[in-house]
């Protein structure tokens, strides 16, 4: 472990803008978004929670061009890799599912790999907790594990400073005359750090009653029953808004855009709240009800993927209880489910 003050964290962030568009989230209306450094000056937070965009943003883009004209071969990459800081535990663990979705052995997005192999992840740990974090509950610790190049651990003055990754290494190694050893007393302050922070989600879960991870495991007898999910059903405005702000989610759709004799074929995000996601030609639609809609959109977060993958394609995150008008809480459908699970 290394540290690594405030004064020259700063200096690093502007010595990768020589290989890398980095993105730092700042502050607007009270909340955290991820914006272009140094773009807006340094008032950036890297510490705190979670940005309001989820990461997936930077690997699997929201509007993307996947094919200009009818050549051969996708259209070339950006100027420059991101370099996307202060990435939460919550997000590193959503790209689980994105890579299961991107990179399995049948087709691998050829976008989605040349992010994933070239974006740079500077995570750190959260040092406080919103009143809609609920991770632990899935399983997920409010400090990154895994899955990111450098952490950041906030201290009074600075940051300690953890590698996960070949790639992480090498831009401490390349840099380290702005590091120094890490020594015990930031380490331990860390740890105090940490489980303060859990303390907090912890006191969230047992305020709004949300089950542990598989306590909803064998809720099937209620899958198709229309009473059960049409609670919420009934105020759903139909957005996307849950689907939009998901770390998890990756549902697109294809379409192609004339500009005069060029055409492109575009990809962009789909939402499965929406009517005209299942339709298929001649009109038909095997889920033309929102109930089973929004029951569909459980069934593939804690019964696919459970399955298929091993893991819930949720993090706690709280995203969708933030985003959506209609105030449908994810916990509360949770909470449900596990009561009805046996």
């Amino acid at each position: 472990m290394f540290f690594i003050a405030e004064e020259k964290l700063h200096i690093l962030l502007t010595r990768l803008t020589d290989d890398y568009q980095v993105c730092v989230p700042r502050k607007k209306n009270g909340k955290l978004h991820q914006t272009r450094f140094p773009d807006g000056g340094g008032d950036y937070t890297l510490d705190e929670v979670r940005s309001c965009e989820p990461a997936k943003i930077f690997f699997f883009r929201a509007r993307e061009k996947v094919a200009d004209g009818f050549g051969a071969g996708p259209p070339p990459p950006p100027p420059k890799p991101a370099c996307i800081t202060g990435v939460k535990a919550c997000d590193l663990k959503s790209l689980e599912v994105q890579d299961y979705v991107f990179l399995t052995d049948e087709y691998t997005d050829p976008f989605y790999k040349r992010a994933r192999d070239s974006n740079l992840i500077i995570s750190a740990d959260c040092t406080q907790a919103l009143d809609t974090c609920f991770c632990m509950a899935l399983g997920v610790n409010p400090f990154p594990e895994k899955d990111f190049d450098i952490n950041l651990s906030k201290m009074e003055d600075g940051y300690v400073v953890e590698t996960g990754s070949a790639k992480g290494e090498r831009v401490v190694k390349d840099n380290e005359h702005l590091f120094s050893p890490a020594d015990p007393s930031q380490v331990k302050t860390r740890e105090e750090t940490r489980k303060r922070v859990q303390s907090q989600v912890r006191i969230n879960i047992n305020e709004y009653r949300i089950p542990q991870e598989g306590d909803w495991k064998g809720w099937k007898p209620i899958k198709f029953a229309y009473a059960f999910w049409n609670q919420d059903a009934k105020n759903c405005v139909e957005c996307g808004a849950c689907n939009t702000v998901c770390p998890t989610c990756h549902c697109f759709l294809l379409f192609d855009q004339g500009a005069g004799k060029k055409t492109s074929r575009m990809r962009v995000w789909d939402s499965c709240l929406i009517k005209d996601f299942a339709r298929v030609a001649g009109g038909a639609n095997p889920r033309p009800e929102l109930w089973m809609r929004l029951r569909n959109r459980f069934e593939k977060k804690f019964d696919f993927f459970p399955k298929v993958l091993g893991i819930n394609a949720c993090t706690g995150c709280g995203r969708c209880i933030a985003a959506c008008p209609a105030k449908i809480d994810i916990r509360s459908v949770l909470g449900r489910l596990a009561a009805n699970a046996h």
